[in-house]
């Protein structure tokens, strides 16, 4: 039985060991684009994933995009297992943390509009918000010091309480004031907390829900059709994946899924790509915006950063990436973006395969298996 929780408010990874399924014959080969130009970098690549898909080590959708060209597109495996239902490129995954990219360029637009400043006290939007001399900055960079509500929440709610949504997770952090593991300012802390809160002030800022917002300003203008928050998702829809094990045993929501903006956006590989396109060809936020965003903000970590929803990595180095990971629910998520070539890379899985997170290997089968583009992308952020 299928077992998708609706929320209502406005695990244990598995071993990778060999599997007990029986994987389809071939994977769905969907709109490869066939050029000349790149068909060494779609060999590498086409070598690499059905080598992983082989080793029942990848159960997912692939992107691989340079400024609007898709060089590489591809299906593997299972949308829903019980039913042998093959994944296409029309298929939806959870996001999970990959969503926080989404929340912080909504926070950008507001900004853009002159609606929101940066260093707003989080307090003057939200009044009940019970630390003072916290930023929306902060928020964005995880300087806050906040703890992560999916761990304080678990001390103040009874086993059988009801899912929770943003305004919940304020309100118990009014009522209860979690201690910060830190000073707000004086260092990285990743916590879901931050884009929860995040989610709260595009909706109070606004005057719309999370979901409107993003539909008005990013979804509908950029045609991203398959791009829908949990809480308007079509639970009918024929492109509608679910989350597993790596033996495929189903993951159900729980009292978290109500809460969005730190997880919770559902959308295809090709969606993805349209809202990179239109980063990158600066028809949402302008360039001087975007280069905030990108931003190393946390001078105490050297070798990867964080700027405004985005990880990064060779933060003073011309092949400078900036990128997302998720995990969630079965869900494993990887937004990955270099500048200076304008290169996007997504793969979207519904299962705990850890080779998502294995960027390196992509960037090698793109720039050709040389030691530099190995050695300079094989450390993974998650």
């Amino acid at each position: 039985m299928l077992s998708f929780l609706i929320v209502n408010c406005n695990q244990m990874e598995s071993s990778a060991k060999e599997n007990p399924y029986k994987i389809p014959e071939r994977p769905i080969i969907t709109s490869v684009i066939d050029s000349v130009k790149y068909k060494n970098e779609i060999y590498r690549l086409d070598t690499l994933f059905n080598r992983l898909y082989k080793q029942n080590q990848f159960n997912a959708n692939v992107l691989i995009a340079k400024g609007k060209d898709i060089i590489y597109q591809k299906s593997f495996g299972f949308a829903v297992k019980e039913k042998n239902k093959l994944l296409t490129d029309s298929s939806i995954f959870q996001l999970a943390s990959v969503s926080k990219v989404i929340t912080s360029i909504g926070i950008l637009v507001l900004y853009e509009q002159g609606k929101l400043k940066l260093d707003k006290l989080v307090s003057d939007i939200l009044p009940e918000f019970p630390y003072k001399q916290i930023t929306v900055k902060h928020l964005l960079t995880h300087r806050s010091g906040l703890p992560n509500y999916t761990y304080f929440c678990c001390e103040y709610l009874k086993e059988d309480t009801k899912q929770l949504c943003n305004k919940d997770v304020c309100d118990l952090m009014a009522k209860h004031q979690p201690k910060q593991y830190h000073n707000q300012g004086t260092r990285f802390n990743y916590s879901n907390t931050n884009y929860a809160l995040l989610a709260l002030i595009i909706e109070k800022i606004s005057g719309q829900t999370y979901s409107d917002f993003l539909s008005k300003e990013l979804f509908i203008p950029l045609g991203m059709t398959n791009t829908h928050t949990l809480i308007n998702l079509d639970f009918l829809s024929n492109n509608l994946t679910f989350g597993y094990t790596t033996n495929f045993k189903q993951i159900g929501n729980d009292r978290f899924d109500g809460v969005v903006g730190d997880k919770g956006i559902y959308t295809s590989t090709y969606d993805l790509f349209l809202l990179s396109a239109a980063l990158y060809q600066h028809k949402l936020l302008r360039p001087a915006t975007q280069a905030l965003a990108y931003t190393p903000y946390s001078s105490e970590n050297k070798l990867s950063n964080y700027g405004f929803g985005w990880r990064m990595k060779n933060m003073n180095d011309p092949n400078k990436e900036v990128f997302h990971n998720g995990w969630w629910h079965g869900y494993r998520t990887a937004f990955h973006r270099r500048l200076n070539d304008s290169l996007t890379i997504i793969v979207l899985s519904n299962t705990l395969n850890k080779s998502v997170y294995s960027t390196w290997r992509i960037y090698a089968a793109i720039d050709g298996p040389t030691a530099k583009s190995i050695e300079a992308n094989k450390a993974e952020d998650e």
